[in-house]
């Protein structure tokens, strides 16, 4: 059931108003109800799969808490395994199958394993990484066992973030279930303006990008040099608004009926180094990833030379966490790179700002920093995006042949769509720099009501009047 559908404008209306009238005592079981029913949209007998996760971890972290010392360590890595094993079988099973079956063809030796006909499991990613995160935060006493089954069921299947994210951890959702949630207009004021902020970046910004973006790369050799590079900005965007978006809509269900969702995103756009893009994109698996991986490995508090592994560990572990495709792989191992070099040129950069007397807060040092950070992610995200690493070669090396304006026009992208989409992108920056400054839920819960509501009318108006209805999934749908 995807959130831009009128199924899930229906489905989220009825659920709502049922959770208002039920008693607390029986809303735990209205939501994981309608989780259950929100998942079994996609593939219903997948719900078995998700159902498995949830009873090895329900059962690993109340004999974990019970267990101490090495008997504890053994159920946690007894648990890992298990909820692992099965991301693997559905996610990478076919990915190292193909590419051990390439080596042993290359040294001749007579290896072949059949290939699994598996569907991957919509979000099996996500929730696998909020259910490991469960049990290692019971492992390190940060918190106790969850006993109501249904409960922990829903800390997993909660429907707004359970096919995307955010990766909740247990300490900031889990309590909320069992809190009494009353019915409280600002709240719910709240998670409707941000829901609809979040259908304006898919619908508007995201859906209408990805009209030219999947024009260029499903025909990618038709197009090369201003062609190659509107649509890797075009995608970078695409990716933001579609991400971001689905996490706004998420936290807008959620805090409509009480409940707080972390932040997954900061303006990451705005960064000034490609280790805070990491601290300001997908914020949930970069945390995740840094506290249950990085600090583990030893982090930055060591030689130099292990903190470079650790991050390129970490990095390309991220890249493959996206995708069984080397595409995701090398993505990863880039960004890992860029950090990489971050940490080993910290020093000298310092010495140069210095020796020129430019201070850190230097607009021109600032501006020139972001675009050289945006520059490097574009690169990176050229093989998020490419079928192949060939293709991504394919577009690096291209972009800067037959630099001209005339071969900006791309079939599919019609007169009007670019217009709206300088449009579009002018308010997402526009509202974006607001928000750096100031509440604007409370601009405008500040404003008298006849401009309030001009103001809802007219968010309103942009969805329907400049919007793609056509039902195009979100891309972290994959993952």
């Amino acid at each position: 059931m995807l959130f831009n559908s009128i199924e899930f404008g229906l489905f989220f209306l009825m659920v709502t108003a049922a959770y208002y009238m039920l008693p607390h005592r029986f809303r735990w079981f209205l939501l994981l109800g309608a989780s259950c029913v929100f998942y079994m949209a996609f593939v219903p007998e997948y719900i078995l799969i998700l159902f498995t996760t949830i009873l090895i971890d329900y059962v690993a972290a109340i004999y974990i808490d019970r267990s101490g010392g090495l008997k504890a360590r053994c159920l946690l890595i007894i648990s890992i395994i298990s909820t692992c094993l099965v991301l693997f079988v559905f996610k990478y099973f076919n990915f190292f199958a193909a590419n051990i079956d390439a080596l042993a063809r290359l040294i001749h030796w007579n290896y072949s394993v059949a290939a699994l006909k598996l569907i991957l499991p919509i979000g099996l990613s996500f929730h696998t990484f909020q259910s490991l995160s469960y049990v290692i935060e019971v492992y390190r006493k940060r918190q106790k066992p969850e006993k109501h089954f249904g409960i922990y069921a829903l800390y997993v299947m909660f429907y707004p973030q359970l096919v995307a994210g955010p990766i909740e951890r247990p300490q900031n959702l889990l309590h909320q279930f069992r809190e009494e949630h009353p019915f409280d207009y600002d709240q719910v004021k709240r998670g409707l303006l941000l829901m609809a902020w979040g259908f304006f970046k898919k619908l508007v910004v995201a859906d209408r990008l990805a009209l030219y973006v999947n024009q260029v790369f499903t025909n990618l050799h038709d197009y090369h040099g201003v062609t190659l590079i509107v649509a890797l900005i075009f995608f970078a965007y695409q990716i933001y608004c579609d991400f971001s978006g689905y996490s706004d809509i998420a936290r807008g269900v959620a805090s409509v009926m009480g409940f707080r969702l972390i932040r997954n995103f900061d303006q990451p756009y705005l960064s000034r180094s490609v280790s805070e893009f990491w601290r300001r994109w997908h914020i949930s698996l970069s945390s995740w990833f840094r506290d249950y991986v990085y600090i583990p490995l030893g982090g930055s508090r060591t030689t130099i030379v292990k903190t470079c592994r650790n991050l390129l560990v970490v990095f390309a572990l991220s890249g493959l966490w996206h995708g069984a495709n080397w595409t995701f792989v090398v993505w990863g191992a880039l960004n890992g790179l860029y950090v990489m070099l971050e940490v080993i040129t910290k020093r000298a950069r310092s010495r140069v700002y210095n020796h020129l007397g430019v201070p850190g807060n230097n607009f021109i040092l600032a501006a020139v920093q972001i675009c050289v950070t945006f520059s490097l992610t574009l690169i990176a995200w050229t093989f998020f995006r490419a079928a192949t690493v060939g293709d991504a070669w394919y577009i690096l090396s291209n972009m800067g042949r037959g630099l001209s304006l005339q071969s900006v026009s791309v079939g599919g992208f019609r007169r009007e769509d670019y217009l709206i989409v300088p449009f579009a992108l002018l308010i997402l920056e526009g509202v974006e720099w607001g928000q750096r400054r100031f509440d604007l839920v409370e601009k405008l819960a500040s404003l008298s009501m006849p401009w309030r509501w001009a103001a809802y009318q007219a968010a309103a108006w942009l969805i329907l009047a400049f919007g793609v209805f056509n039902k195009n999934t979100f891309i972290y749908f994959q993952f």
